[in-house]
């Protein structure tokens, strides 16, 4: 039996879920909702990359995974104690291991999972991605030993090279006008670098007050909730098959001379930040006695200069869009410069300025670049965007993959200073390589069907 105020009730929300529809089928809105729902995938998996920093090496600590070494020294004085130091076997090079595992998992995922958008589109593959990285982050909010936490970590890269490469891939196919394309990928990179910043922070104070669990469990549920405005969105299988053109094969995008230089320098880009982020904490403590809560927070501030270069990078590739070469050039530069500063910061306030120039030139880059291989695939390709912006992921994921590994041997061997020396000498040294894309957008577009014999085997029997 239904009640009249039931009915109306039903009534009103059916109507209130046809309206919803009916304004996310409106293509200006539909383009606002991917991007949201972009930025959302991007914050998260940003935000699950860096919460670990603060968490899980005193997790794992807390519960024994180490075997404890004691060494107790001689007093020094008739009036002093022995002192006893504490070290824990094989920690350093285990936690470097689950950090790199992350990027090295994508690493490896990365071409398949583009030559599958490529082919099936861009929902499902983000869809994927949002439901590992749901999967990931809930095993590391559970998980109780290093196996189990290298098993999500493993996972996340999984789900992020899914995420990842089809985020971009759908900002890049939903927003076709290069200026506008600009702004929306400027967008996604705020949103990015907002995520690896405020984790530190976010995860060390949940962790302190509140335990393991929660930090995770609320990444989980984002990404739960990222994924459930995605099914408004999806297309039919059959409507995204037959609207497709043929995507590049990502061995011909690799060896184009164009892509190759742009990745490289996105790959340079990132060194300074893959092999910075786990050496500088202990350098800071040893250097200028800092304490943990500087250590967490030394790179929030940089957010700002950040936001600040991906917007000046928007308006000044709106206005002169063919010097977009030289803005990641004068970003590879201020990578330089800034390096060179860090080791010679002898406060916390001090060592923020350099960071801050860190994080700024890296705006540079990657806002002006990201957009310009999707320029590189519409004008020499096909415009389908899967594996160009999975060898945008590769790029960074090779930074990623080998930064705290050889970052820390480098530490080792020959001194912080000599490390950021050489981050230095390879960004600056890398700038003048950026000339080779100067006559990047005096490329000409080609028709679609002339573009789809690059993609396809010549007929036998003509050759």
């Amino acid at each position: 039996m239904h009640t009249p105020v039931w009915d109306d009730s039903r009534e009103v929300m059916s109507e209130w879920i046809g309206t919803a529809k009916a304004r996310i089928q409106n293509p200006t809105t539909q383009r606002r909702f991917v991007l949201v729902i972009v930025c959302v995938a991007l914050l998260l998996d940003n935000m699950l990359y860096m919460v670990i920093v603060p968490i899980i090496p005193d997790y794992l600590r807390s519960i024994g995974a180490w075997e404890k070494i004691e060494s107790t020294s001689a007093p020094v004085g008739p009036n002093t104690t022995a002192k006893t130091d504490v070290e824990y076997k094989n920690e350093e090079i285990a936690i470097g291991v689950l950090f790199a595992s992350k990027a090295v998992v994508q690493l490896m995922v990365n071409p398949f999972s583009g030559t599958l958008i490529d082919k099936i589109g861009y929902d499902i593959p983000m869809m994927i991605g949002l439901s590992i990285m749901f999967l990931a982050t809930t095993v590391f909010a559970f998980g109780t030993n290093y196996f189990v936490l290298f098993i999500a970590r493993s996972l996340q890269g999984v789900g992020s090279a899914f995420a990842d490469t089809s985020g971009l891939a759908m900002i890049a196919d939903r927003f076709p006008e290069e200026e506008e394309r600009t702004k929306a990928l400027g967008i996604a990179l705020a949103f990015i670098s907002f995520g690896s910043l405020v984790a530190p922070p976010f995860g060390g104070i949940l962790y302190e007050f509140a335990g393991k669990v929660v930090p995770f469990m609320i990444l989980a549920v984002i990404s739960l909730c990222d994924g459930l405005l995605l099914l408004f969105v999806i297309k039919p299988y059959g409507e995204r098959r037959w609207q497709m053109p043929r995507g590049t094969p990502i061995y011909k995008l690799i060896i184009d001379p164009y892509i190759a230089i742009a990745a490289g320098a996105l790959v340079v880009a990132n060194i300074s930040l893959a092999f910075l982020e786990p050496t500088i904490s202990i350098w800071m403590k040893d250097e200028m006695k800092a304490v943990s809560w500087q250590t967490g927070i030394i790179w929030l501030p940089a957010f700002v200069p950040h936001v600040f270069g991906v917007i000046m990078t928007v308006k000044l590739s709106q206005r002169w869009p063919h010097f977009q070469w030289l803005y990641a050039a004068i970003g590879l530069v201020v990578i330089g410069l800034s390096t060179f500063i860090v080791p010679f910061c002898q406060t916390f306030t001090l060592l923020i300025l350099p960071l801050c120039g860190i994080c700024f030139g890296v705006a540079l880059i990657d806002t002006s670049l990201l957009p310009t291989l999707g320029y590189l695939v519409d004008t020499r390709y096909v415009s389908v965007y899967g594996s160009v912006y999975a060898i945008a992921d590769i790029s960074y994921s090779v930074a990623y993959a080998i930064g705290p590994v050889l970052a820390s041997e480098i530490v080792e061997d020959l001194g912080f200073l000599s490390l950021n020396i050489i981050i230095g000498v390879v960004s600056i040294g890398f700038g003048p390589v950026l000339l080779g894309l100067r006559k990047v957008y005096d490329i000409k577009p080609k028709l679609h069907e002339d573009t789809m014999l690059l993609t396809e085997d010549p007929p036998k029997g003509l050759i």
